[in-house]
């Protein structure tokens, strides 16, 4: 019957020369539906047939409709077959891959969370002082650190061969927890002149330690700065001082502004004007002379026992100097924490980072990051608890200015740096305005402390507003109007030669410490979670290695704790 269907002409159908002995039922099925006798089917498909008869090609036509619609019928049952197998292929592919996706996730969470004895946030002085104590004790750790260098706001940048220190920072070298931490000798600290030139009415007037500069000192009692019974008060106070504990200064000692304090001891309106509004004005930011204290006889006692000091390589090889003690590998800069994971507990365990990892700490979180990112980062866990349990009416204070060093505006300053072929005044003394004008605080010549700030045959010039951004003024309005300002004190043609180099504009230059304070904040703020920073301890060098150190003493005594 093959034989005989693939006789037919082409035109018939090529469905019909397609059939084979499967449709041989199906043909016959036809012919009695169309009453095609056997005769006609031999006649029209007879083995030498070579034309169709009416009756077989009306057939012929009938099979080729009937065959199409057997074919298509036919195609259906095979093509849906198909489509069930390619289901079940596509389902078992599916599995496969949704299987390898779940290892590779699996693979992927292994690489992207990484877990650590303690997580620090921030490569500050307290976040590396910290980590040290972590090394020391042979703890693990991460530290983590959003910009690309250690040292926070203790940084300095090279520029034209020049070291630009990030704002007016000196190091005193007294600091009792920097001299237990820091190697001195590699820093090789270069020491100011102890005490200070004065400008007012139009000349310079020195003010000098009378215990190291005693010709100076005894020279300078008929000077128009403050009378001749202010240089006996500073020795006085600065005598007085040197003898009392830091715990009992920083703790117990009574707490008023700096500017009350100086009332109190006596001092004229002339020495607080001319001499310390600038002098102390520079250290903390606030001419004003509003910060607490207690500030004020921390570093009383620090200037009467050590020096004013620059290191050699410039004010960021301190916490440099930290890191290089550090494990390789510890410090992970560009590391910005995006925010702080809860475990299933409730309990702060993890940071995640704005690229994505996660770093899950075994022990606790350590923050030790400015005031205002600790907020961000903790909200309401932040608070000023004391480390100590204060008296009650300490307690009330405390809790008065509770958070006040992060929740109060930061004080700030401007620093502009210029260089210049010569000094003008060739020692490594700090020069103030005594004269109440004009926007500038103070200023020195860093070169002539450490020759190594400036490259060779070049003087940097180191200039310090205080107190605000001066965001009314553009970098080179700024720049303009402290040029004016100075052309009286070294005159036109000098000031007007020197290159400028940078202008620093830094908001958070230390947290506000008006009083009531609290100088020793308890570190831990909530079940695994400790907080250190200059903003929990004084706005010090000092304050914050000592706060990153309590940091971790608290971390480890709670964990000693807890595994008894």
């Amino acid at each position: 019957m093959d034989c005989m269907l693939r006789m037919l002409p082409m035109s018939s159908n090529s469905n019909v020369v397609a059939l084979g002995w499967s449709t041989l039922p199906k043909i016959f099925v036809a012919r009695k539906s169309l009453g095609v006798s056997c005769s006609d089917l031999q006649c029209g498909f007879g083995y030498g047939g070579s034309r169709l008869n009416s009756s077989s090609l009306a057939f012929a036509n009938f099979l080729s409709s009937r065959t199409s619609r057997f074919a298509a019928a036919a195609n259906s049952r095979a093509s849906s077959s198909l489509q069930q197998n390619q289901a079940m292929l596509d389902q078992q592919e599916s599995t496969s891959l949704l299987s390898r996706d779940r290892r590779r996730r699996e693979e992927e969470v292994d690489e992207v969370v990484a877990e650590t004895g303690v997580v620090i946030i921030g490569a500050g002085l307290s976040g590396l002082a910290a980590a040290r104590h972590c090394a020391k004790e042979g703890v693990p750790f991460v530290l983590l650190e959003s910009s690309d260098g250690v040292g926070g706001r203790v940084r300095t940048d090279v520029c034209q061969g020049f070291l630009l220190d990030r704002g007016f920072q000196i190091f005193i070298s007294a600091y009792p927890e920097a001299s237990e931490v820091l190697d001195y000798a590699a820093l090789d600290l270069k020491e100011f002149y102890a005490g200070a030139l004065v400008w007012l009415d139009g000349e310079f007037h020195r003010v000098a330690d009378p215990f190291r500069h005693f010709t100076d000192g005894v020279a300078s009692l008929g000077n128009p700065i403050g009378t001749a019974m202010d240089k006996v008060l500073v020795g006085i106070v600065r005598l007085r001082a040197s003898l009392k504990p830091i715990s009992a200064i920083l703790l117990s000692s009574e707490e008023t502004t700096i500017l009350e304090r100086l009332g109190k001891e006596g001092f004229s309106q002339q020495m607080v004007d001319r001499f310390f509004r600038p002098f102390f004005g520079g250290i903390f930011f606030d001419r004003e002379l509003q910060t607490t204290s207690r500030l004020f006889e921390f570093v009383f006692k620090c200037l009467a026992l050590g020096s004013n000091t620059l290191p050699a390589a410039g004010i960021g090889a301190i916490p440099q100097q930290l890191a290089d003690q550090l494990p390789a590998g510890s410090i992970l800069l560009n590391s910005r924490v995006a925010e702080l994971i809860e475990d299933e507990d409730g309990i702060l365990r993890s940071a995640a980072l704005q690229n994505g990892k996660v770093f899950r700490a075994k022990y606790g979180m350590l923050i030790a990051t400015e005031g205002p990112e600790a907020a961000r980062l903790l909200g309401s866990r932040i608070t000023d608890t004391s480390a100590s349990s204060p008296s009650s009416s300490s307690a009330a204070a405390a809790s008065s200015s509770s958070s006040s060093s992060i929740t109060k505006p930061p004080r700030s300053t401007v620093c502009l740096y210029f260089a210049a072929d010569s000094t003008p005044i060739n020692e490594p003394v700090l020069l103030l305005n005594g004269s109440k004008e004009g926007i500038v605080n103070n200023m020195f010549f860093p070169s002539t402390v450490a020759p190594s700030y400036a490259p060779p045959g070049k003087t940097l010039v180191s200039i310090s507003l205080v107190g605000q951004l001066y965001s009314n003024y553009s970098d080179p309005e700024l720049e303009q109007q402290v040029r004016k300002e100075l052309h009286s004190w070294f005159g036109a043609a000098v000031v007007d030669s020197w290159q400028h180099l940078r202008t620093y504009r830094i908001a958070n230059a230390q947290p506000d410490q008006t009083p009531p304070t609290n100088l020793q904040k308890q570190p831990r703020v909530d079940q695994g979670v400790y907080v250190c920073g200059d903003h929990r301890d004084s706005s010090t060098f000092d304050g914050a290695l000592v706060s990153g150190r309590r940091a971790v003493q608290a971390l480890l005594a709670d964990c000693r704790v807890i595994a008894a």
